[in-house]
């Protein structure tokens, strides 16, 4: 395929979660000069992804303020408080027609950067597969690929973990790209961000 005319592969971020073990809202920490969700949507711009739905919850009007002066989209997900996949299929339901695939980020992940999306999005171009996940280690995890085909399973999700059973359903038929586990940090409690600014995180 031409790259030049290929379609643009849409983001998704989820950003809607209320940071209970973090004690206040993690994406308006600091980390390196920027907030944990600056760093977010300038990764996901920074690998060019095209739209970016950014899904909000709690704080959301926070979050679209923040995002104003950006070209991210907000989606709200009413039901936030029940779950990450809630926000999945939100993600997914509000994706415009014609996306031939969509990267599902988490906003709490600093340590994944342009390069890893970069790579993920090349493999399923080159491949064709419904499934691109990244893998740490034995963990699958986002930054996660999912093909226009899986949409319909996404937005029929219905309860948590049910993300992961999408997986689970086309094991065989997905990609794996390695990644260093310690490139999974996410930032749960206060101690999450002190390794992370301690060790420098990469972008």
């Amino acid at each position: 395929m031409d790259r030049s005319t290929a379609p643009e592969v849409a983001g998704i971020l989820l950003a809607a979660g209320m940071s209970r073990r973090m004690g206040q809202n993690k994406l308006f920490l600091s980390l390196d000069g920027r907030t944990v969700l600056d760093r977010a949507v300038a990764t996901a711009f920074a690998a060019g992804l095209d739209p970016l739905l950014v899904v909000v919850g709690h704080e959301a009007d926070r979050v679209r303020d923040a995002l104003a002066r950006t070209d991210a989209q907000t989606v709200f997900n009413p039901d936030h408080a029940r779950g990450l996949n809630t926000s999945l299929r939100t993600g997914i339901a509000a994706l415009p027609d014609g996306v031939p695939a969509a990267v599902v980020m988490l906003a709490d992940m600093p340590l994944v950067d342009a390069a890893m999306i970069r790579t993920l999005v090349a493999r399923w171009r080159e491949a064709g597969a419904p499934l691109v996940v990244s893998r740490y280690g034995e963990v699958i995890a986002p930054p996660i690929v999912y093909g226009a085909a899986l949409f319909g399973e996404l937005r029929a999700l219905d309860g948590e973990g049910c993300g992961k059973a999408v997986i689970k359903r086309h094991r065989g038929e997905e990609i794996a790209v390695d990644w260093p586990a310690d490139r999974l940090t996410d930032l749960d409690v206060p101690a999450d961000l002190e390794r992370v600014a301690g060790g420098g995180a990469a972008r």
